[in-house]
């Protein structure tokens, strides 16, 4: 049955979920705020900035017009980075149809209120629409080139997540399901920063082995705080957790793994995030994401060095020394 959803945001993530969402069967309306971007995507039918080699269809029709995006959408899809989200969903809630589902496809925290953006969306509607949240190891390129993908779709509700599987799937797009909302969203948030310390070995030039250790002991981190904070441990070993971590820290078309890479080439912060066309999320998420470790009283060792290197503290030789260098300890203590 052909469903109307509005995707919001056109970066390369909303793009491309617009373009699967129509490819099975549903209206999309994809949602810019700027005007000319959005002329230009719908003269060229592709979007030029983010996905300049893959064909709109036409079930997606862009606009600027907020209201317009939402007339009668029985999805919500909000894949606007973090830092935009609040304000956007605050535009979008008097127009939303009751009973309209929101899903986040956003990962990462909100800078000041540390709040996940599952969190934002139910404060900014009211609580008045069943919030569920996409996460998983999906590079947006690969979707929109129907490359084999399994996400993780969470929600509190078991109606609302049962229709987000059944209408998003795809041949190509598979869905698994969890109510984990708290430990999918940690997961997918805190992976970034980790990607961040990848790409700084990987720039340095130092090896699979600390390549590997890295990875491995970013898992632990994550786990530590996802549990701390209300999560599932089994969380961190399934799509949102141990999958996307290992995608965003060694797959090319990782952003923050981009961004460690050019830190540890010795490039500074403002100079790598001004040159990229896309968000990378980690940047902002590292300092929310100590926040809550001191929230929680969990140690973050990796996000701290991260934290150090990004705002100019520490030089990434440095940054790396100070994790070798930490006292030896149990591999499963847990605090």
């Amino acid at each position: 049955m052909t469903r109307r959803v509005a995707v919001l945001g056109a970066g390369s993530w909303g793009t491309a979920l617009a373009v699967h969402l129509a490819r099975v069967g549903h209206e999309v309306r994809l949602w810019a705020r700027d005007a000319r971007t959005v002329d230009e995507i719908r003269d060229r039918r592709a979007n030029a900035v983010y996905l300049p080699d893959v064909h709109l269809p036409e079930g997606v029709v862009p606009t600027s017009a907020l209201a317009e995006a939402l007339v009668d959408t029985d999805f919500v899809v909000c894949a606007v980075p973090s830092h935009g989200i609040r304000s956007v969903m605050r535009a979008a809630a008097p127009h939303l149809l009751p009973g309209a589902i929101l899903v986040s496809a956003t990962k990462g925290l909100e800078a000041d209120s540390m709040l996940r953006m599952s969190e934002v969306l139910a404060h900014e509607t009211q609580h008045a629409h069943p919030v569920a949240v996409l996460s998983g190891p999906s590079f947006a390129l690969e979707v929109a080139r129907q490359m084999p993908t399994a996400v993780v779709v969470a929600c509190h509700d078991g109606i609302a997540l049962e229709r987000v599987q059944a209408e998003f799937k795809g041949p190509y797009f598979r869905l698994y399901g969890t109510d984990d909302v708290v430990g999918v969203e940690l997961c997918g948030a805190l992976k970034n920063v980790i990607a961040i310390a990848a790409g700084v070995v990987e720039g340095a030039g130092l090896g699979h082995n600390a390549l590997a250790a890295l990875i491995t002991r970013g898992l632990a981190e994550m786990t530590r705080l996802t549990a701390a904070a209300g999560g599932r441990r089994e969380t961190s070993a399934g799509l949102s957790g141990l999958g996307d971590l290992v995608l965003t820290c060694t797959g090319s078309l990782s952003r923050n793994r981009h961004v460690g890479m050019e830190l540890a080439r010795g490039r500074a912060l403002q100079d790598i995030v001004s040159g990229m066309k896309m968000v990378a999320e980690g940047v902002r998420t590292t300092g929310a994401a100590l926040a809550l470790g001191t929230r929680y009283g969990v140690e973050l060792p990796i996000a701290t060095q991260v934290s150090a290197v990004i705002d100019g503290r520490i030089d990434v030789r440095s940054g790396l020394e100070a994790l070798m260098l930490r006292r030896q300890r149990s591999e499963t203590e847990t605090t």
